[in-house]
């Protein structure tokens, strides 16, 4: 394949709007709000003109070019390159399939990518994935989304964003030769008014107690489970864990487990050091493996852990709830600073200047903060204010 000017690195760096030659008639263009898409700039009939290929997100630099040349052979040997396009034609369904395909690398969340799909499976697909995707109207996407608009509205919602996402797709790649059919559905879905639901979490003034009937289980589930209440992590990036990624009292998350991309030191307790003793050699890379016996280790999955609650009488506690009760205990027990407290459970704090200038994570601050939740948790009092405000 030929080399071009562009390589892919070169391309994610791009950030002011302007358009960037790859040589043999392929571009990317930077827009003004950031969105970066493919042209290909082909002399058709004499004319010069701009054939869109599909946008950065979902279109490799690889796929752009591999496109461009087909495009060029056909002007080249004098047809036209826009009839031979619209003389292909993919089905809605294909599309969605491109896309994800497209999209599935840049998530590092193994479920958000099968609910992506599953989404449009359910609730697109019956209704016009085996049209082709340029007969697709407004009208059919508010058939789509008016039965769950009130009833299932999240739902609803993410499936509007990933239908807009489809038919950006289509549009750019020369397969939908109208406006997103998704802009034209603001005014026809009605205003639905949601009160913010959080997740059920314990009284902090409970955890102790908790933790002395957990830490009586047996099983990597609780030990897992102990080990989230300690730091105060996210379910996913415990139970991801590897034991690479301690060196002594601190654990270093990998920014790819983490929700906003960045790593993420954690002080650990000796309540939390302990918990780890007593899952030394369980895995040779995981922390916290599986009990699932399968030729290679993998990670416990987030319903045996909330299996463990259920079984223990806490139906109405989540696990994510426990980095509530301890931002409360944070504030109201700790009286710890905001942004210590926020830096412990991996928050951004203030705004994007200030983030910009501020870039310590109060490393050892965090570590009074967390070894004093240690000590609660394990019943211990102490002089918590002593040792957060230090």
């Amino acid at each position: 394949m030929r080399a071009g000017k562009l390589t892919v690195a070169k391309v994610r760096q791009l950030d002011q709007p302007g358009r960037y030659s790859d040589g043999g008639c392929l571009y990317v263009v930077v827009a003004p709000g950031g969105s970066k898409h493919w042209i290909a700039r082909l002399t058709i009939h004499g004319r010069q003109t701009d054939m869109g290929l599909g946008g950065v997100s979902y279109v490799t630099l690889a796929e752009a070019r591999e496109e461009t040349a087909r495009l060029r052979k056909i002007a080249r040997n004098g047809g036209d390159p826009r009839a031979e396009r619209r003389r292909e034609t993919i089905t809605f369904e294909e599309a969605a399939n491109r896309v994800h395909a497209g999209l599935l690398p840049t998530w590092k969340n193994k479920k958000h990518a099968e609910t992506w799909l599953s989404t449009i499976r359910i609730y697109a697909n019956p209704h016009f994935g085996s049209r082709p995707i340029e007969t697709v109207t407004t009208a059919d996407c508010l058939k789509v989304l008016s039965p769950i608009w009130t009833e299932k509205h999240e739902t609803a919602k993410r499936l509007r964003q990933r239908l807009r996402t489809v038919f950006d797709w289509a549009k750019g790649a020369g397969f939908y030769p109208n406006e997103n059919p998704i802009n034209g559905l603001k005014k026809a879905l009605p205003a639905v008014k949601q009160s913010q639901e959080h997740l059920p979490s314990m009284p902090w003034q409970s955890v102790p107690a908790f933790m002395t009937k957990l830490k009586q289980r047996q099983g990597v589930s609780a030990r897992v489970l102990e080990f989230i209440i300690l730091t105060a992590v996210r379910s996913g990036e415990a139970r991801g864990a590897e034991w690479s990624e301690i060196n002594d009292s601190t654990w270093t998350v990998p920014a790819i487990r983490m929700k906003r991309g960045i790593e993420h030191r954690v002080p650990l307790s000796e309540q939390a050091l302990d918990v780890l003793e007593r899952v030394r050699g369980l895995g040779e890379t995981m922390v916290f493996p599986s009990p699932i016996l399968r030729h290679e280790e993998r990670q416990m999955s987030d319903i045996a852990v909330n299996n463990l609650l259920k079984r223990m009488g806490n139906e109405d506690v989540t696990v994510h709830g426990f980095r509530s009760s301890f931002r409360v205990w944070a504030s109201e027990r700790a009286h710890a600073d905001r942004e210590v407290a926020e830096a412990a459970m991996s928050h951004a704090r203030g705004n994007e200047v200030e983030r910009a200038y501020d870039r310590s994570d109060l490393f050892e601050r965090r570590r009074s903060l967390m070894d004093a939740w240690g000590r609660y948790c394990a019943g211990e009092a102490g002089d918590v204010v002593q040792m957060v405000r230090a």
